[in-house]
């Protein structure tokens, strides 16, 4: 029989979470990160270093926990960001899974119907391209 390493008994289980946020358009930041079984999307958030790189997404100031908001269902951040679990809203205190994909959302700037109105308007209507029929 053999014996289990006690060392190994010892380490936290861990689990892969990626988290991708898109800065600006055509821009994709992704990061695959290994955290503790049980850690929250904040969590997540906190070790990837977003905070570093683009603002304290999560409004957390030293000491102030006015800016918590573990309890919000909305999943809003600062600055009008957004966070999703798979495409799904979810609040900072969610607890993710393994294999999870959490996303930070950027608040929309245009409806997309108006945005396909402007596009008309600019380009005008495009003719489609014609396919060869398969017919002959």
């Amino acid at each position: 029989m053999a014996n289990a390493d006690p060392q190994a008994a010892a380490l936290p289980a861990l689990m892969s979470v990626e988290l991708v946020y898109a800065a600006a358009p055509h821009v994709l930041e992704t990061v695959t990160l290994r955290l503790p079984v049980g850690a929250s999307a904040g969590d997540a958030l906190r070790a990837s270093g977003f905070g570093d790189r683009f603002g304290d997404l999560l409004g957390d100031r030293s000491g102030d926990r006015s800016g918590d908001r573990s309890g919000d269902r909305s999943g809003e951040l600062r600055d009008g960001l957004r966070l999703g679990l798979w495409g799904r809203l979810c609040a900072p205190a969610e607890t993710l899974s393994d294999g999870d994909r959490l996303e930070l959302l950027r608040p929309l700037l245009i409806d997309p119907m108006e945005a396909r109105r402007q596009r008309l308007r600019r380009d005008g209507l495009r003719k489609a391209t014609r396919r060869a029929s398969p017919r002959g």
